[in-house]
């Protein structure tokens, strides 16, 4: 009776409920370690480590139920250490803190980069590979395909089964929309607006098989990319439920003087906008991105220095091979330089894209890591690479266009000449659709000739081709019409009793096939091209509704390395040509001599066929097509 009795008189005095990070590592570059402990009343109680280590510091906040340990990790000799929560002399609760063995090489771990080919998936929508696992009664949402924005059950381990068929396409890193918890009531399966940023969501799986995918993917010489949202998280998050501190998230007085939500006006110029009004600025960046996603105060101390530690946490557990932020400039940018800049300092060849959606490309290089326009006011991002969104807006108007001085393919010369902006042309991610717009085939109405177009261009331009999940089958979907989940349809096959399997190239249908079969060619031939990499670019005006631009390197046009590996070398240069007329078109070669010196023929990448090249001879190319040429 009387152990009875202590033992529910211990269990009463328990206060720890969260513990993060869980768990760190040994050998970190930077030793500093926060850990967040959350209780009732937690910060009432004294608080020892075990083994005479030492608190560097100890923040408690306005919230009794939030207590911030900062401890020096070279400090700590052993594997775990005890935190003890006293109450006077006794301990009312304590916490085995573990500090792993890093993995060797870890902090020189390969990152993503203008060798790669990155597949955009959304886990929800892709393949059901564990249907045990789509409803869970700890988590709100439960499973319904027939529910558009509903959740339809696809997870991790749909994605698992189906590696070869995405090595066989020729992806080389896979980025996943979000994967961490969101406990929302509804349209939960985008995954943005998250509810625990330690835990993989239980419709997804598990942290453990997340680590699978990873390692699975490693095996093939492919990566992990994380789509990481440091702007905002979901209004069911746990910490916003009962926030460590008012400044967490900001906040806006009404009219009855009330705090809470005022939507963010999305004008993310004022961001270096030297003409911008403060309200104007206030709202755009502290605004809410939505209702149920406050916006966070990366500026709170605490918070940055928590959104720093899951990051670096996910990479080293998780073995990841890059970082995609997800709205970049709708947070505190000294902020976000620090965060950013701590991540690459633990690992120097780490590769973090942000989201910029901007259309001028001064606005989006801005952004990217050394920029000059940036360095004006003496700022700099740290961030080293950026998405191409300048691109992605007129590439279709491009396609649609009648020529004229600064419309039709002009737009995409025009695109190019800006590449001067960016500090590292090469590092930017370059794409034709993504998750949040228009499917490019419904755009062009399935014709497959426009998306052949399309990804010849994004495949030998300068920089990290991104290709939507579906694409590559020819995927529709109306963003106008059916709202986002239109254009974030079922993969077909990817669930049991699909009438259809594009998974399976036997079982493609032939117009799913048209857009495989030249996808998985051009991207597989893509992989050893070291020219389409790193090489420099020299394009020509569009005449005729023609554009042509050449890949080379400054090797190019002098004696072939023989012994370079697959063939190719310091001295390979590609011709593009990308005919947008409905016609064939027959030009002089004559205009592209600078480019073609000492070339004889050239070799179709798609075909094999070889073309006899000359400056004295003239080229025909089929309309609405392109042709990618090796040149001898």
């Amino acid at each position: 009776m009387s152990f009875l009795f202590l033992f529910i008189s211990l269990f009463s005095f328990a206060q720890i409920q969260k513990v993060e990070p869980a768990f760190w590592w040994h050998g970190m570059k930077n030793p500093e370690l926060q850990i967040l402990v959350y209780g009732k009343d937690i910060s009432k109680y004294h608080v020892e480590l075990s083994d005479n280590i030492k608190i560097k510091n100890l923040t408690k906040t306005e919230n009794p139920n939030y207590i911030f340990i900062t401890i020096n990790t070279d400090e700590v000799k052993n594997s775990s250490f005890k935190i003890n929560f006293k109450n006077g002399k006794k301990t009312a609760d304590s916490y085995t803190y573990e500090l792993k063995k890093r993995n060797p090489g870890s902090a020189d771990r390969n990152s993503f980069s203008s060798k790669d080919v990155m597949y955009l998936i959304m886990p929800d929508r892709f393949a059901n590979g564990d249907p045990s696992n789509d409803s869970q009664p700890n988590l709100t949402e439960k499973a319904n395909r027939n529910l558009p924005s509903g959740r339809h059950g696809g997870d991790l381990r749909g994605v698992i089964n189906h590696l070869d068929y995405l090595q066989n396409l020729g992806v080389t890193s896979l980025w996943l929309t979000p994967v961490n918890e969101d406990n929302e009531k509804k349209t939960s399966y985008h995954g943005y607006a998250q509810t625990d940023l330690y835990k993989i969501d239980g419709r997804y799986g598990t942290n453990e098989e997340y680590l699978e995918l990873s390692r699975n993917l490693q095996k093939r010489g492919m990566m992990l990319i994380q789509d990481y949202v440091t702007n905002h998280w979901g209004i069911s998050h746990w910490m916003i439920q009962d926030l460590p501190t008012k400044d967490w998230i900001h906040q806006f007085k009404d009219g009855e003087g009330k705090y809470g939500f005022k939507r963010s006006n999305y004008r993310i110029s004022s961001q270096f906008d030297t003409n911008v009004s403060e309200i104007d600025k206030e709202e755009a960046l502290n605004g809410w991105f939505d209702t149920t996603m406050p916006d966070l105060n990366q500026s709170n101390p605490l918070l940055l220095k928590y959104l720093t530690q899951n990051a670096i946490w996910w990479i080293e557990y998780a073995e990841l091979g890059g970082l995609r932020v997800d709205t970049y400039p709708y947070n505190d940018k000294i902020a976000m330089a620090k965060w950013a800049k701590a991540i690459t300092d633990e690992y120097p060849n780490f590769n973090i894209v942000g989201e910029a959606w901007m259309s001028s490309p001064a606005h989006i290089s801005y952004w990217q890591k050394d920029s000059k326009i940036a360095a004006i006011e003496n700022y700099n991002s740290n961030l080293p690479s950026v998405m191409d969104f300048s691109l992605y807006t007129d590439l279709p108007d491009a396609l649609k266009e009648e020529k004229s001085w600064d419309k039709g393919m002009t737009k995409i010369y025009d695109s190019f000449s800006n590449d001067f902006l960016y500090p590292n042309i090469n590092n930017i991610l370059v794409f034709f659709e993504n998750h949040d717009t228009e499917r490019f085939n419904e755009i062009f109405k399935g014709d497959v000739r426009y998306y052949k177009m399309a990804m010849t261009l994004i495949a030998t331009i300068r920089g990290i081709p991104q290709l939507y999940y579906g694409s590559e089958i020819g995927m529709l979907g109306d963003k106008n019409k059916g709202g986002d989940a239109n254009i974030r349809r079922d993969f077909p096959g990817g669930w049991k009793g699909d009438a259809q399997n594009a998974f399976n190239p036997e079982t493609q249908t032939s117009e799913q096939k048209q857009f495989y079969d030249y996808t998985q060619k051009l991207l597989n031939w893509r992989k050893g091209k070291e020219v389409i990499h790193t090489g420099k670019t020299k394009h020509y005006i569009p005449k005729e509704k023609v554009y042509v631009y050449f890949r080379y390197n400054d090797n190019a046009g002098k004696s072939r390395d023989l012994s370079s590996k697959n063939g190719d070398s310091n001295n390979d240069k590609v011709m593009v040509i990308i005919n947008n007329n409905e016609n064939e078109q027959t030009f002089d070669l004559k205009r592209f001599a600078e480019s073609l010196e000492g070339i004889s023929k050239g070799k179709d990448v798609i075909s094999g066929k070889e073309i006899p090249i000359s400056i004295e001879n003239k080229l025909t190319i089929s309309g609405k097509s392109s042709l990618i040429l090796e040149l001898e």
